[in-house]
């Protein structure tokens, strides 16, 4: 049993049974543990400066490897008019790179300000350390690795898809250089930290904030607490 094997056979499944273990017996016995924990109240200026890159360009890269991911042949048949294929790979590169700045803020608050640092976990670090590494190989696989769209399509897809059917196969896999492999095997590590990290409220996250009504928050001064000058 060689080292892609283990890495890119067995070590899925081990990541994908770990996260669904610690996701339910975590929902099960520390339900109100499923918490962002905001620190806005700690510090909002900085956070606001990455939260949005981060949250924005995270969703569109994550949501370009889904579409992939479903319509291979579509996009390789997007692909066979070169302008159309430099714009979808100069684009995937922008959000990428939002996405790195974004993420980089949000390190930089952490380890800045001395609250912000008082309530951060070792989860924390290991967590931020796994993305800053996954973000900075896609910047990386972008700017090195041409035209990803397509390879992506032709060889990591059924890769994937043969994860899915519980048929692992590596021939398209393992001629590939080994910054996507390192890309896809940190992928799997985020899954398995996910339900140990603050993170883990992405797996419940409320829909009904998408079509409920807004809110409207009001502050109101207690008599006679008048401000000091």
């Amino acid at each position: 049993m060689n080292l892609d094997v283990i890495l890119f056979q067995l070590f899925p499944y081990v990541a994908v049974a770990v996260a669904l273990v610690e996701s339910i017996r975590r929902y099960g016995r520390e339900r109100f543990s499923y918490s962002s924990l905001s620190s806005q109240f700690l510090e909002g200026n900085q956070l606001f400066l990455g939260s949005v890159p981060w949250h924005y360009g995270i969703l569109i890269v994550l949501l370009g490897h889904l579409v992939a991911f479903l319509f291979p042949q579509q996009i390789l048949a997007f692909n066979r008019v070169p302008v159309r294929l430099y714009i979808l790979e100069v684009t995937a590169l922008a959000w990428g790179l939002l996405t790195l700045v974004g993420l980089l803020s949000l390190i930089v608050r952490r380890l800045w300000f001395p609250r912000i640092r008082a309530v951060t976990s070792a989860m924390d670090l290991i967590l931020l350390g796994v993305l800053l590494i996954q973000v900075g190989l896609g910047v990386y696989i972008a700017l090195n690795l041409r035209w990803g769209s397509s390879w992506y399509a032709l060889a990591l897809v059924p890769y994937l898809r043969s994860l899915c059917v519980l048929r692992p196969d590596l021939t398209l896999l393992i001629p590939l250089p080994w910054g996507i492999k390192a890309h896809i095997l940190g992928a799997f590590v985020f899954l398995a930290l996910l339900p140990f990290s603050r993170l883990a409220h992405l797996l419940v996250v409320p829909w009904a904030y998408l079509w409920r009504q807004p809110q409207l928050v009001i502050w109101n001064r207690c008599p006679g607490s008048a401000r000091r000058p």
